[in-house]
């Protein structure tokens, strides 16, 4: 990738070069790291085992921080967000989603709630400030809405818990799920929250004044992390598959449906406010409720043959029927060493999304058993590996029955 000063780079951006980065794209307008082990000494696996055996740092400056603050804020995520943004203490977070008015998922950030008036959207890869000043063109609320100079790191992997004590002290092992913590690392002052993008227990430091402070924080965590074994790793795609975590603009966008993707829980009953897409979304749900589901293609798990998948996609793979009919395409497939059998993330008819429902896929050559042939799938649960700490969504499903919030 040409690397220039048209797109904008992030405090941490000449500290993963340094940490060996070798590839990147861009997300947010941003350049974002997403290699670090070469293909010949293991590749994107070898960060994977770095990531559920010890612990890892990852730069995801990238998730732009959207301070909404002002007397009105909770007043105005709450119109802005599906779920109801009264439940959120301070100092605690939530995974949340924000639809247009046809109920299309615009943005999946995790929200943090700082105090009563200040909220941070910590962004996935669309243009969520310019959507929130939008809708309080007419300043109908007492907010501002910028971007702040804070920048996140995660600290994923199953030793992160005594990393990060050993940081900040025993307190952080306290921090309840999304919970947070005002603390400093190597004299900075940072936000910690117990929050990830991986499926493993782990921590994102939002790191203030970032311009001046990143250096510190991100050395300091090298220091002591390498007693603990830490890689610095690409953001773990492979591992969030496992986990059924979705890629808003991967496995979503603002055309897809929560119903559609296994985020009906983020569409409350109980909500009594209004909010951007309220009405779209319960007409949807009351024609899925009735037996006429509105959307010709619904998210599923896929497990499914081939060779190995150990790197990113580069296109969305096809997906037939047993007949050979095309119906429906893979967004997010990988490789799964403790299944030993390769995943997905991918849309098929709802017909065609019953657990045991028999595809097929058209895999590239490179991992198709044969030269143009299909390779068997089958529709399976998701998560295909336990989280750490499971969504409400995961619990939901292991307990049998619908969430709502």
């Amino acid at each position: 990738m040409l690397i220039s000063t048209r797109i904008r780079k992030s405090p941490f951006w000449h500290l993963s070069i340094e940490a060996g980065a070798w590839r990147a794209d861009v997300y947010n307008r941003m350049y974002h790291p997403r290699g670090y082990v070469k293909p010949e000494d293991g590749g994107a696996m070898a960060e994977y085992d770095a990531l559920v055996n010890r612990v890892t740092l990852w730069d995801v400056a990238v998730e732009r921080q959207i301070r909404v603050k002002g007397p009105d804020a909770e007043a105005f995520v709450d119109f802005v967000i599906t779920r109801d943004a009264t439940k959120i203490k301070p100092m605690h977070g939530k995974y949340c989603i924000l639809c247009n008015d046809r109920g299309g998922i615009l943005n999946d950030p995790v929200l943090l709630r700082l105090s009563q008036d200040e909220f941070w959207f910590s962004v996935a890869d669309s243009d969520l400030l310019l959507w929130l000043q939008g809708v309080n063109v007419a300043k109908q609320w007492d907010v501002v809405i910028d971007e702040i100079d804070v920048a996140p790191v995660q600290v994923q992997g199953p030793l992160s818990v005594d990393l990060m004590a050993e940081l900040v002290g025993d307190v952080v092992r306290e921090i309840p799920y999304f919970g947070m913590l005002e603390s400093e690392i190597a004299g900075c002052p940072v936000v910690i929250s117990q929050t990830g993008f991986s499926g493993e227990k782990g921590y994102e430091v939002y790191v203030r004044d970032a311009t001046l402070n990143a250096e510190n924080v991100w050395y300091a965590i090298r220091g002591t992390g390498a007693r603990y074994g830490l890689r610095v790793i690409a953001v773990a795609h492979h591992r969030r598959i496992a986990a059924g975590i979705l890629s808003w603009g991967q496995d979503m966008d603002n055309e897809t449906s929560p119903f559609q993707v296994n985020l009906a829980y983020h569409v409350p009953r109980n909500k009594t406010t209004d909010y951007i897409g309220k009405k779209a979304l319960e007409a949807q749900r009351e024609q899925i409720e009735s037996g006429n589901y509105p959307f010709k293609l619904k998210m599923v798990g896929l497990k499914m043959g081939g060779k190995p998948i150990t790197d990113y996609a580069p296109d969305f793979w096809l997906i037939q029927n047993t007949e050979g009919v095309r119906v429906g395409y893979v967004t997010s497939p990988w490789w799964s060493p403790e299944l030993h059998i390769n995943i997905a993330l991918a849309y098929v008819p709802w017909e065609l999304s019953e657990i045991g429902t028999p595809l097929r896929v058209e895999l590239p050559e490179a991992y198709a058993e044969a030269s143009g042939e299909h390779v068997k799938a089958e529709v399976c649960d998701v998560p295909f590996r336990p989280s750490a700490n499971p969504s409400a969504r995961e619990k939901a499903m292991l307990a049998g029955r619908d969430y709502t919030d």
